[in-house]
């Protein structure tokens, strides 16, 4: 992809799960050398113990593995944990993609992949903003949803709604620019990085997921733009 992993990458803590040794040593070396804090696991009970003994910012999550299979796996740590999740499978099936952001995931690879792209991949999403910088800003409303910036925090009608860090961040970019249509390419630039390259429908799965969330009609928060993509209901 002619991508330099090292270059203006975050550096953070990476689990790395796949039940292929030879493969997870091969990725852990890679991000490794782009300056991240790694360890692995081979099964989903060792990845969700290791989980949650070592809070990694992003995990690699192969979707076959032992005793718990990868969207299980996924499933569980988001009970508990709001990390980034790059989902790993050797199934081409648009379905399995579907079902892997369906559980949580924020990104998925297809295998075969380039170690570098993955690498390129964690990179991304670490650089993503956690926290509103200098003064914070006040909430946006609309209605009777509430979005806290500062706080990461989404409320309906005065009730908490648990989004994944991908969802709020997209409601979050949507929510800056109310009445304006964006892409979904503007939404990857803005939200995943402008070098990021894969079907952009992934854009389409999490906030139909993010939808689901927010209440029973898709369109009473974020309209879908014919031929555009979404823009924030401003009322």
């Amino acid at each position: 992809m002619g991508v330099n992993p090292v270059v203006e990458s975050a550096v953070g803590r990476v689990l790395v799960v796949d039940d292929e040794k030879a493969l997870a040593q091969i990725v852990a070396s890679y991000l490794e050398r782009a300056g991240h804090d790694v360890s692995t696991a081979h099964s989903g009970p060792e990845a969700l113990e290791a989980a949650r003994a070592q809070d990694p910012d992003v995990v690699v999550l192969d979707l076959g593995l032992p005793g718990l299979d990868g969207l299980e796996v996924c499933r569980r740590l988001r009970t508990f944990s709001q990390c980034y999740v790059v989902m790993l499978t050797a199934r081409g099936q648009e379905q399995d993609k579907l079902a892997g952001l369906g559980a949580g995931a924020d990104d998925y690879l297809t295998k075969p992949f380039s170690v570098r792209e993955l690498v390129a991949r964690v990179a991304a999403v670490l650089r993503r903003p956690r926290t509103t910088l200098g003064h914070p800003e006040p909430a946006r409303s609309f209605g009777d949803l509430v979005v806290n910036l500062a706080a990461r925090e989404v409320r309906v009608g005065g009730m908490p709604v648990g989004l994944t860090r991908t969802e709020f961040d997209l409601l979050a970019a949507l929510s800056a620019r109310p009445g304006e249509a964006l892409s979904r390419r503007a939404l990857i630039d803005l939200v995943w990085d402008p070098a990021w390259v894969g079907d952009e429908r992934i854009v389409d799965v999490h906030l139909g997921n993010m939808r689901r969330k927010l209440g029973a009609d898709p369109n009473r928060y974020i309209e879908t733009v014919r031929g555009v993509g979404y823009r924030m209901v401003h009322r």
